[in-house]
């Protein structure tokens, strides 16, 4: 794969094209303000996001999509969940024909209820098969500093996946293919809900005994949604599920994480968006858009309910604990 483009310069987007760089592949990063892709291309440099990492000399930066657009084999999306709709029908009109999309975003979209994947199929107007989802524990600040990892690329097309992982392994980034999008963006979608909710208990002082409970609990119940869409259930054992769970509900590095801690200590949701600084807790949207889907599907999600109502119905995380261990009691695998 010898051009892509990346359409998003956060942490994230900013590390996976450092990822694609160092492979060996030729990146073009777009950037929403031009001061920004300036820095990058001038200094090799994202200072608001990544200030303490020097970006590889065949990754460029621009701040026009259409030049970034232009003659890539793949784009990645790399903006959060709840505007990739709006901001892949801006760039629909100069998407390149035949190109693999790939989406970095996890989550539900609100309203619809639709996948990233499911997003982009529809916006784009493209086959699934030209679809591909990055997910798995991608922590940006450690990939960046090339500390080792692995993750998932999942496409219904096994040879497109392949590819795009032969553009983007390296000695620190070890890719590896799956055929289930959905299982594989379930579990990206469902780990931001109960990291919330691990932030919230450890904001609360609780220790491990407390966090591995709604970690192993919290994967129940994405499972649990994953076999009512079709999912394949090996998923959540793998990168995509357990793995990605376990960086985002234990790290401080995660946003959710960090975010429902405040949530735990007694800041209010305003207080701890603005401690965030603009940065994107994705669950804290998600979980209403996954309470819908799991509604709509009679699938039973205790924690990812509680986190709902923790955030947009002024629940305290305290009363929350109380109700969830006073639940019915019941066999381990209902």
């Amino acid at each position: 794969m010898d051009r892509v483009a990346v359409l998003g310069a956060g942490s994230w987007g900013t590390a996976f094209a450092k990822v694609l760089a160092d492979s060996g592949t030729d990146v073009v990063l777009w950037a929403r303000r031009a001061e920004v892709a300036d820095a990058i291309s001038t200094g090799r440099v994202n200072t608001d996001y990544l200030p303490d990492v020097v970006l590889p000399a065949n990754l460029t930066a621009t701040a026009d999509a259409d030049k970034a657009l232009d003659g890539a084999r793949a784009v990645v999306l790399a903006v959060p969940s709840q505007t990739l709709r709006e901001n892949l029908a801006g760039w629909r009109p100069s998407l390149p024909p035949g190109a693999t999309l790939v989406s970095l975003a996890k989550g539900v979209e609100l309203g619809t209820l639709k996948r990233m994947s499911e997003v982009v199929r529809e916006v784009a107007g493209v086959p699934e098969d030209q679809v591909a989802v990055v997910t798995g524990p991608n922590l940006a600040k450690e990939i960046a500093a090339e500390q080792p990892t692995a993750t998932v690329i999942a496409c219904t097309d096994h040879d497109r996946a392949v590819e795009l992982q032969h553009a983007c392994s390296n000695s620190y980034f070890r890719p590896y293919t799956n055929v289930d999008v959905v299982g594989c963006e379930l579990g990206g979608a469902c780990k931001n809900v109960i990291a919330l909710a691990c932030g919230m208990a450890a904001g609360m002082g609780f220790g491990d005994n407390t966090m591995a409970s709604i970690i192993t609990r919290g994967l129940a119940e994405t499972a649990r949604l994953g076999a009512a869409l079709g999912a394949d259930p090996l998923t959540f054992a793998g990168l995509a599920g357990l793995g990605d769970l376990v960086a985002t509900c234990a790290s401080p590095l995660s946003r959710n994480r960090s975010f429902g801690e405040r949530l735990g200590r007694g800041d209010s949701l305003a207080r701890a968006q603005e401690a965030a600084h603009g940065q994107v807790a994705e669950g804290v949207k998600s979980c209403s858009s996954i309470r819908e889907l799991a509604a709509r599907h009679d699938v039973d999600m205790p924690i990812t309910e509680g986190v709902h109502q923790v955030c947009h119905e002024g629940l305290d995380p305290r009363v929350l604990t109380a109700a969830l261990l006073g639940r019915e009691r019941k066999a381990e695998r209902q």
